[in-house]
């Protein structure tokens, strides 16, 4: 099991911070153009699901799959959407999505006078600590591809 890469967007649909671990295929198009097309399919999918669903959907959209990755959605009560995708091979992961915002994006980010909100995070002790943190889950594996 492993994760290929983790996006985070503000309410707006700015890319506030991508990285990513065990990529194996890149898009061929810009990494802006990349950003849009994912905020898109985001709004589209939460749109959708929330006008199909036969049922209500308390906790919304959380992931899907396709036959080669697994995407893996988190939004907060602020428009913050943190989106990890993974192989097939992992299982719920709301909890360490929310981890991400409440534990490293809201207290090195947010919390911190200099980081600018809306911006892309340049904040090394946050990159370094998310990188740390994704290398520590379970189903992080260090010899993927």
């Amino acid at each position: 099991m492993t994760v290929h890469n983790l996006y985070l967007f503000d309410r707006n649909g700015v890319c506030l911070l991508y990285s990513e671990w065990h990529r194996k295929k890149q898009a061929g198009i810009p990494k802006e153009e990349e950003y849009k097309l994912m905020y898109g399919m985001l709004f589209s999918i939460r749109s959708f699901v929330s006008k199909m669903s036969p049922l209500d959907m308390k906790d919304g959209f959380l992931s899907f799959q396709t036959s080669r990755y697994k995407l893996h959605y988190y939004e907060t009560p602020t428009g913050i959407k943190v989106v990890m995708n993974t192989d097939l091979g992992v299982g719920p992961i709301r909890d360490v999505l929310h981890h991400i915002y409440s534990a490293l994006y809201v207290e090195l980010v947010v919390k911190n006078p200099l980081c600018p909100l809306g911006q892309t995070v340049q904040s090394e002790l946050f990159r370094s600590r998310l990188d740390s943190y994704v290398r520590s889950l379970p189903f992080f594996s260090a010899r993927a591809g």
